[in-house]
């Protein structure tokens, strides 16, 4: 009986024991760390997502999910509360989407801000703020299903239309052709050669027209040269430009001299000699007016006097 009861001691104390210790350690490892609560409210599908889910801001865990449940406010909208650290900054433009891990298909809450309005959004157990859920990549794939859905019906109708029995004839007369044109091009070299062995030839009379063109260019450079020496010998003082300028102003000194001083001369004796003319005309017709003097004469053409007969 004493052995049953040193036992049953034995026993309890080991049992207070081990219960002293899961106390000890709970006590140790408890979170100690300041929590601040946010709700989400999205009607979107939360597949994946379940109560202790990770919470992560821009790939760092800062909290966990407390509950999920539907709002009672709002038919098919659902609450998402979860707790996050004191020192996330959650601000007003700050946004929620769904992320997995891997493919194993459990979800967790990844939070984002865009910086299009970076005040900080306060909260508190009296007053949880709400955060923005967004479409997550599987929730735009979702959307967009039918319509991928649809544009890979029409490809493939289009495919199909494309493999019918005549665009099949087609497609093979098609690279029948690029055969034929492939072969013809393989004959391209072949008449090429002839033209080929000519260029070595075609090279070296290529060398000689340059070596003829270099060495007109150097006779055109001598005679360039030469031009200019014989315009810089021109255009020297009492060079043959200014012996020949005063030449000319000599001749046109002659010039005026002739027109100021020869050509009266000139009209004088021709008004001589007609005077003459017309006294020995005078003298043949009348020889009397040696004697009785001549008479009077209506004045000729050119002569003072004269006027023209009236037609």
């Amino acid at each position: 009986m004493e052995n049953k009861a040193h036992a049953l001691l034995a026993g309890l104390f080991t049992i207070v024991l081990l219960a002293a210790a899961v106390a000890i350690a709970m006590w140790l490892q408890r979170d100690t760390t300041e929590m601040v609560p946010y709700e989400i409210a999205t009607k979107l599908s939360v597949p994946g997502l379940s109560p202790q889910a990770a919470v992560r801001y821009r790939g760092l865990d800062v909290g966990k999910v407390d509950t999920i449940q539907f709002d009672p406010a709002v038919p098919g909208q659902i609450l998402v509360r979860m707790h996050v650290q004191a020192d996330t900054p959650i601000t007003q433009s700050t946004y929620s989407t769904l992320g997995y891990q891997g493919v194993t298909g459990i979800a967790y809450i990844q939070l984002d801000d865009d910086g299009s309005k970076p005040v900080r959004l306060p909260s508190s157990d009296d007053k949880v703020a709400r955060i923005e859920m967004r479409p997550s990549v599987f929730d735009s794939l979702q959307s967009k299903g039918m319509e991928i859905l649809t544009q890979v019906e029409e490809v493939t109708r289009r495919v199909n239309t494309l493999l019918e029995p005549d665009n099949q004839k087609m497609i093979l007369q098609a690279f029948h052709s690029v055969g034929q044109a492939a072969n013809e091009l393989e004959t391209i070299p072949r008449q090429l050669k002839p033209t080929l062995a000519k260029l070595p030839a075609l090279a070296e009379q290529t060398n000689q027209t340059l070596a003829a063109v270099n060495s007109l260019a150097r006779d055109v450079g001598s005679l360039s040269k030469s031009l200019n020496t014989l315009s810089g010998s021109l255009q020297q003082p009492n060079g043959a430009i200014d012996k020949l300028t005063i030449t000319i102003d000599q001749v046109g000194a002659v010039a005026n001299r002739i027109d100021t001083e020869v050509l009266p001369l000139t009209n004088d004796a021709r008004s001589t000699l007609r005077a003459l003319n017309r006294t020995v005309d005078t003298f043949r017709d009348q020889p009397q007016s040696l004697l009785f003097g001549a008479d009077e004469r209506a004045p000729g053409p050119g002569e003072a006097g004269f006027t023209p007969p009236q037609h």
